[in-house]
């Protein structure tokens, strides 16, 4: 083999697992990116979290949409802070919110600057009884599971990730002492009005957002690695009878 050819070779080699590496490197800050957010989010420092995202980021939760820095602050500050903590930026005692981040599966795209991501949340909340209040009904003592998925975008911005999606589909809550099995209907309440009409809510409503019992799959961001094929569930005759009985009873 002549030295030209070898030297060829041997560039597209390096030239490969260069990529590779860069590969690698995104995943892993992509990944400390979804941890760091759920470290903030436990520890209620909302005006950090609000700095993760891309300036046109937005945040789909709960059956609602907000977009831009402006939407993202109003759900995280305005909302949530001001609902949670008293407008404390950081935690305040007898408030629990745990958001542990698992199972996460991050695929970069090959445009290097784009990002896919997606992750479990298994929370633990709530409100010790030495620190209820008991005028405000958002503030009573209580304590409650919740279970969510990620699917999420993610945008390098300036040589560093940010946050450009957060869409956050809770699965299922409970209560901790009676359990899922009794969850009662919308536990927790979907918005039901915009912004500005609601101060703090959405810029735009989510028509099919759903909560446990109901139970679908949240769409895969990625193929089934050994088949190529979307990953698409069958949905059950008897749900889609059961939903359609609800939507025509008002229920």
């Amino acid at each position: 083999m002549a030295d030209a050819d070898r030297m060829a070779k041997l560039e597209a080699r390096v030239e490969d697992l260069a990529g590779r590496l860069q590969q690698r490197e995104d995943e892993l800050d992509v990944r400390k990116l979804q941890y760091l957010y759920g470290y903030l989010i436990d520890k209620c420092l909302y005006n950090e979290t609000v700095d993760l995202f891309t300036d046109d980021g937005q945040v789909r939760f709960f059956g609602g949409v907000w977009k831009g820095k402006e939407g993202v602050r109003r759900l995280y500050v305005e909302r949530f802070q001001k609902r949670f903590t008293y407008g404390n930026n950081g935690p305040i005692d007898g408030f629990l919110l745990d958001h542990p981040q698992i199972q996460d599966i991050i695929d970069i795209e090959a445009d290097g600057v784009t990002a896919f991501g997606r992750a479990r949340s298994m929370m633990q909340a709530g409100r010790h009884k030495d620190y209820a209040d008991p005028n405000n009904p958002m503030l009573q003592a209580r304590q409650w599971w919740e279970g969510g998925i990620y699917e999420n975008v993610y945008k390098k911005v300036d040589g560093i990730w940010r946050i450009h999606i957060l869409n956050y589909l809770p699965q299922w809550h409970a209560d901790f002492d009676t359990g899922w099995a009794n969850t009662r209907p919308e536990y927790m309440p979907f918005p039901k009005q915009t912004y500005p009409q609601d101060p703090t809510g959405p810029d735009e409503l989510i028509a099919d957002a759903w909560l446990w019992p109901i139970h679908k799959v949240v769409p895969f961001h990625m193929k089934h690695p050994v088949t190529g094929r979307e990953i698409v569930p069958q949905r059950w005759q008897g749900d889609i009878d059961r939903e359609k009985a609800a939507r025509a009873g008002g229920g």
